[in-house]
């Protein structure tokens, strides 16, 4: 006995309009990326330039006071890590989204005739590339 799926039969222009919305909002994740990735460029080079700037300040007593602005630093730039985790689930939202809209066309919409059906990406595997929700170790080398 051949089992049959469940399906549910949608209106073309439905899914068409569902499908660019999947596409606009992977296009607001892959810009939402972009800022990160200006904004942690920016903090990068502002705490290896606050870090230079301490350095020239040094001398026997200036180490002692400079040491808690240092140490204070490393800290800040362990926390850019947050930078690479949201990135990352950037990217795999994106790749779920990409996945389903392309789905969602092969499923809906007939090829034409003579037109090579699509090669879809296979979805993500693993729900989340990220299991952390927050940062509370780690440390980054600030040179």
């Amino acid at each position: 006995m051949q089992q049959t799926l469940p399906s549910v039969s949608l209106p073309v222009s439905l899914v068409a309009d569902l499908q660019d919305s999947l596409l606009m909002a992977m296009t607001d994740l892959q810009r939402l990326e972009g800022l990160l990735d200006h904004a942690t460029s920016n903090l990068l080079e502002r705490f290896g330039s606050a870090n230079q700037a301490l350095g020239d300040l040094g001398g026997d007593r200036g180490e002692e006071l400079i040491s808690p602005i240092r140490h204070s630093l490393h800290q800040a730039v362990t926390e850019l890590q947050f930078h690479d985790m949201a990135t990352q689930l950037i990217v795999h939202t994106g790749k779920v989204l990409q996945s389903c809209a392309w789905r969602l066309a092969d499923q809906a919409m007939e090829p034409e005739d003579g037109e090579v059906p699509l090669e879809l990406d296979p979805m993500p595997e693993r729900p989340s590339p990220v299991t952390q929700s927050e940062m509370d170790a780690g440390s980054i080398d600030l040179f």
